[in-house]
């Protein structure tokens, strides 16, 4: 886990927090996993490290067996967890901070997490887009996360949206910290990205405020009364929505908070039906998974069906979509979920009738069936074609 394995060490506070609130449905907190591994490793100090559980059939290894559930050399169980949580503690109430502000200007904050390839930033593309045609009112803003590179907010930026990026150098994820300076900049830099000018000082000062949030040099200081993603002159009570696109990892983002609504997983049907089960800790910790490029279906072995059943097997309540965001096909549904999160489930610029989630899921259980068989004929196509 990146907690204990180096590139967290960035770190300055650890300041012990309350549980993490994304932590994966049925993972212990960390003070119960440091009791247990106590209790576990009697003399730490004999007994440094905790060797991997073997198979005696297959001779596999499993480093994920100990009551940390990760294997650093040098460290033993209780060392890590207790690094763990220390560093967790101290991201934790940052992230709290984030929420409170978040929720105190209308913002809704999405956490959209995957493995890099899935197709976030274009999904994201497609969905500023259509939201600007349903919802032209609706402010929309977008925060970056990559190691290396600009590209992914010059897409964004490119839509009109106003975007942040960070780069993370050899970090593997987003931390709470980074999305409150983001946050920040975002409304810093709004008037030169949308406008190409900034606002004077003494505009600042006459709309200003300064919330300082945590300590080690992260401030969250504030141009303007607004958040960023609200549009000048926007009414707190009007909500308005800023998307976290997460650095591309399936590992460790799954226990960073960074003070959002929800975690939106995102899975393309390139990647394979079995990742929630060999990483399980992103696929419990999100609220909802989406199933990306599904118009490949018929291009690729996928079995949509599996996917799902596996992902309840590890989240028993992920809510499920299944969108192509080069076709558009699903994307009403999503935005149809993003709306709802809003408070626009009768919204005004488009009506939605009490019966039109259930006339979506049973489109779009229709769509991919016909995908799926699309794809047997491709399959059967190619038994002929060969040559016996």
């Amino acid at each position: 886990m990146c907690v204990v394995c180096g590139c967290s060490q960035t770190q300055r506070n650890r300041v012990p927090a309350p549980a993490h609130p994304s932590r994966p449905q049925g993972q212990a907190s960390p003070e119960r996993l440091l009791a247990q591994a106590a209790t576990a490793a009697s003399d730490d100090a004999a007994a440094p490290e905790t060797g991997p559980r073997i198979d005696p059939l297959s001779g596999d290894l499993d480093y994920g067996a100990g009551a940390a559930r990760v294997s650093v050399p040098g460290l033993s169980q209780v060392r890590a967890i207790k690094l763990e949580h220390d560093i967790l503690g101290a991201n934790d109430r940052i992230a709290a901070q984030n929420r409170a502000h978040f929720a105190a200007h209308g913002v809704l904050a999405l956490n959209l997490v995957s493995s890099p390839g899935s197709g976030k930033t274009t999904l994201l593309c497609a969905t500023i887009e259509a939201l600007r045609r349903r919802h032209p009112a609706l402010p929309v803003a977008v925060i970056e996360g990559d190691q290396q590179t600009a590209f992914d907010a010059e897409r964004i930026r490119a839509t009109g949206a106003p975007a942040i990026q960070i780069n993370t150098g050899k970090g593997c994820h987003l931390d709470a910290p980074m999305v409150a300076a983001a946050f920040a900049q975002l409304h810093r830099h709004e008037p030169e990205q949308a406008h190409g000018h900034s606002h004077s000082h003494e505009h600042e000062q006459a709309h200003g405020h300064s919330h300082e949030h945590g300590s080690g040099g992260h401030g969250h200081d504030h141009a303007h009364a607004h958040a960023h993603a609200h549009a000048p002159g926007h009414d707190h009570a009007t909500p308005s929505l800023l998307f976290i696109e997460n650095v591309g990892n399936l590992v460790c983002p799954a226990l960073w908070d960074l003070g959002e609504r929800a975690k939106v997983a995102i899975l393309s049907v390139t990647e394979g039906e079995d990742k929630p089960l060999k990483y399980p800790d992103m696929f419990a910790a999100a609220r909802l998974m989406i199933l990306n490029k599904i118009d490949l279906l018929p291009h690729v072995q996928f079995d949509v069906a599996r996917c799902i059943e596996l992902a309840r097997r590890v989240n028993p309540g992920i809510e499920v979509l299944q969108v192509s965001a080069t076709t558009g096909a699903g994307l009403d549904d999503w935005l149809h979920w993003l709306e709802h999160e809003l408070g626009h489930d009768h919204g005004h610029e488009h009506e939605h009738a009490h019966g039109a989630g259930h006339a979506h899921a049973s489109e779009q259980a229709l769509r991919v069936r016909v995908a799926q068989l699309e794809a047997e004929l491709a399959q059967l196509r190619q038994t002929v074609a060969a040559p016996s």
